[in-house]
C-alpha cells in the first residue's frame, strides 16, 4: 500500500515537469489552431457546409433504415425457428413420448431406463429434427426415485443449461421456450440456443420434455443481414455526400466566379465578364450579371464623362472669369477711390459694388480650389508647424469682425508650443472658416476657441452659442452652398464653400472635420489632424460635445479618417460623438 502515495507523488511530479507543461500547451495550441481552421472553412466555404449537412442528415437516415431493416429481418428470423421449433416439438410429444410411456405403470419399473433411452434415441434419429437438435427427458418433480439416463447426449448436463425460469413454466404446465447462450461442447464456444419445454403427463408421473435447438443458422444470416445493411449503408452515405458535392460545386462555382467577377468589377476592371453555358438558370445568372455589368459600365463611363466635363467645366470657366475679373476689379478700384467725388447714392452703389466684387472674387478662388480637388491634383505640402502662433493669428485677424458682429472671441492654448507636420496655408483655411462659421452663427454670444495636443493628435474646437443646429444638419454643414437658414443675411459675405473645402482640406492631412449641435445650445465644431503626417487617427485630445451640454439630439459627428493606401479617403461616422471610436 506505501507504493500508492509514491506512485502519485511521481505522477504529480510528472505532471509539473516542464516539459510536459510544454507539451501540453502545444497540444492545446495545436487543437485551438485545429478549431479556428475547422470553424473558418465552415464560415467560408458553402460547399463543406452542404456536403457535411448531407453527410450527418444522409447518415442518420440510413442508419435508422438499417437498424429498423436488421431487426425485422432478425426478427422473422426468430419467429420463423420458433414456429418450426413448436411443430417439432408438438410431433415428438404426441408422435413418441406419450406413447412409449402410456406403457409404464410402475415408476420403479425396471424398464424405465430402456423405455427413456427408446424414446430419446427414437427422437434423435429422426431426420426431421436435424443432427444438432440435443433432446432431453426430465423428471418434473425431485424425486429421487425417478433417476435414470435422460438425455440423447450424455456428456452434458442439460439439467445445467436449462434456465429455472423455464423450469417452472413448465413444471405448472405450460408449453415455453427460451433463448440462452452457452457452451455445450462445440468447438465455436458459445453460441445461441433455443429451449422448447412440453409437460408429458404419464401413469408414473408428469415428465418434461425439452428441445435444444442450435441457432448458428439463424445467427449467421442475422449476421449476414446486418453486415450487408452497415457496408451498403456506409456506400450509400458516401455516395450521397459525394453527389452532394458534385451538385453543390456545380451550383458554387458560378456564384464563386460571379463573386469573383463582381470584386474584380468593384475594384475598376469595368471588362470582367462571366463565361455563358448552357441555357439552364446559371446561365442565365451568367447572362444577367454581364448585362447587368455592361449596362453598369456605360452608366458608369457616362458618369465619368459627366463628372470629367463638368470638373473641365467648372475649371475653364473659373479661369476664363479671371481676365474679365481683372479687368472689372481695376475699374471698381477706381470707382471705389473717387467715391468721394461722386453724389452719395452712387458712392454707395460704388461701396456695394467693391463688396460684392470681393464676395465674387472669393467664389473663383474657392471655385478653382474645389475644381482642383475634384481632379484629384491637390498636394499636401507640409512641415512642422507651431499651432499657436497660427491660430493666434487668424483669431487677430477675425476679432475685428467679430466685434463688428457682436460675439466676442476668446482663445484657449497651451502655453507650450504646439508643433504638428501640417500645411500652414490650408490648416489656416480650415481654422479661418470655421471661426467664420462661428462669427456668423454666434447670434451676440461668446465664441471660444481652444487648442489641444496628444502623443499622436492636435485638436480645435470652435464652440459659438447660437441656434444650434437641428437633428440630422451636423451632417449637412459640410455640403456645398447648405445653409442652416437661407433667410439669414450673412454678416461675412461667405461663399457657401468654405466648410466644404475644409473637408476636403482635413481629408487631405489624414484627419477629422466634425460637427455637434443642438437647438438653443450652440454649435461646435472640432479639427483633429495627426502630429506626424501620414499617421492614422485613433482618438482625439478634446471632446466634440462640450462639457456640461445636454444633448437634446441625437448626435451623428462627421468625421474624416484615412483609408487603406491607394483608397483615398472615406468619411466615418463615431456614434459616440467623440470620434475616437
Amino acid at each position: 500500500m506505501a507504493r500508492v502515495p509514491a506512485l502519485t507523488a511521481l505522477l504529480h511530479r510528472a505532471r509539473r515537469h516542464p516539459l510536459a507543461q510544454r507539451l501540453r500547451r502545444t497540444v492545446l495550441r495545436r487543437l485551438l489552431i485545429g478549431w479556428a481552421t475547422v470553424r473558418r472553412a465552415w464560415r467560408r466555404s458553402l460547399q463543406l457546409r452542404m456536403v457535411t449537412i448531407t453527410l450527418l442528415m444522409s447518415a442518420v437516415l440510413v442508419g435508422a433504415f438499417g437498424v429498423l431493416v436488421a431487426s425485422q429481418v432478425t426478427d422473422g428470423l426468430v419467429r420463423n425457428a420458433v414456429a418450426k421449433a413448436r411443430v417439432k416439438v408438438d410431433n415428438g410429444r404426441d408422435d413418441v413420448v406419450q406413447p412409449q410411456l402410456a406403457g409404464l405403470s410402475d415408476r420403479n419399473d425396471r424398464d424405465l431406463n430402456n423405455t427413456v433411452a427408446q424414446v430419446l434415441n427414437q427422437l434423435a434419429s429422426n431426420p426431421e429434427q436435424g443432427p444438432d437438435v440435443i433432446v432431453a427427458l426430465l423428471p418434473v418433480s425431485k424425486d429421487s426415485a425417478l433417476q435414470f439416463k435422460s438425455q440423447s447426449v450424455p456428456v452434458l448436463n442439460i439439467d445445467s443449461v436449462v434456465p429455472d425460469a423455464l423450469k417452472r413454466r413448465v413444471a405448472q404446465g405450460y408449453i415455453a421456450h427460451e433463448f440462452v447462450t452457452a457452451d455445450l461442447g462445440t468447438d465455436a464456444g458459445p453460441s445461441p440456443y433455443l429451449i422448447y419445454g412440453t409437460p408429458v403427463p404419464s401413469p408414473v408421473g408428469t415428465f418434461a420434455l425439452y428441445y435444444v435447438f442450435p441457432l448458428d443458422a439463424e445467427s449467421d444470416a442475422a449476421t449476414l443481414v446486418r453486415n450487408t445493411v452497415i457496408i451498403t449503408g456506409a456506400a450509400l452515405v458516401l455516395l450521397l455526400a459525394l453527389l452532394a458535392a458534385l451538385v453543390t460545386r456545380l451550383v458554387v462555382r458560378p456564384v464563386r466566379t460571379a463573386a469573383r467577377t463582381a470584386q474584380r468589377f468593384s475594384l475598376g476592371l469595368f471588362d470582367q465578364r462571366m463565361e455563358v453555358r448552357g441555357e439552364d438558370d446559371l446561365a442565365m445568372l451568367a447572362a444577367s450579371f454581364n448585362q447587368m455589368a455592361e449596362n453598369l459600365q456605360r452608366q458608369i463611363a457616362r458618369l465619368e464623362e459627366m463628372s470629367r466635363l463638368q470638373r473641365r467645366f467648372t475649371s475653364d470657366v473659373s479661369h476664363e472669369l479671371r481676365t474679365p475679373l481683372t479687368t472689372v476689379r481695376m475699374a471698381a478700384d477706381l470707382i471705389f477711390a473717387a467715391r468721394e467725388d461722386f453724389e452719395p447714392a452712387v458712392a454707395r452703389s460704388a461701396e456695394l459694388f467693391q463688396a460684392e466684387l470681393d464676395r465674387f472674387e472669393e467664389l473663383l478662388t474657392d471655385l478653382l480650389e474645389i475644381s482642383r480637388f475634384d481632379a484629384g491634383f491637390a498636394v499636401l505640402d507640409a512641415e512642422p508647424t507651431d499651432l499657436v502662433p497660427l491660430l493666434t493669428r487668424v483669431v487677430e485677424r477675425l476679432r475685428s469682425v467679430a466685434e463688428a458682429a457682436g460675439v466676442p472671441l476668446r482663445l484657449e492654448v497651451p502655453d507650450a508650443p504646439v508643433i504638428a507636420e501640417i500645411d500652414p496655408r490650408r490648416a489656416e483655411r480650415i481654422l479661418r472658416n470655421l471661426i467664420g462659421n462661428a462669427v456668423d452663427h454666434g447670434e451676440g454670444r461668446e465664441a471660444v476657441v481652444r487648442l489641444g495636443i496628444s502623443e499622436t493628435a492636435v485638436a480645435v474646437t470652435v464652440r459659438d452659442h447660437g441656434i444650434g443646429l437641428q437633428l440630422g444638419e451636423e451632417k449637412l454643414v459640410f455640403n456645398r452652398f447648405w445653409r442652416a437658414d437661407p433667410s439669414r443675411a450673412r454678416k461675412t459675405g461667405g461663399t457657401g464653400l468654405g466648410l466644404s473645402i475644409s473637408l476636403e482640406d482635413a481629408r487631405l492631412h489624414g484627419g477629422w472635420l466634425e460637427a455637434w449641435g443642438s437647438p438653443g445650445q450652440g454649435a461646435q465644431f472640432r479639427l483633429t489632424l495627426p502630429v506626424r503626417a501620414g499617421d492614422r487617427l485613433t482618438s482625439s485630445p478634446l471632446r466634440l460635445v462640450p462639457d456640461g451640454a445636454v444633448v437634446r439630439t441625437a448626435l451623428l459627428a462627421l468625421s474624416v479618417v484615412p483609408a487603406e493606401p491607394g483608397d483615398g479617403y472615406q468619411p466615418a461616422r463615431h456614434p459616440d460623438g467623440d470620434g475616437n471610436g
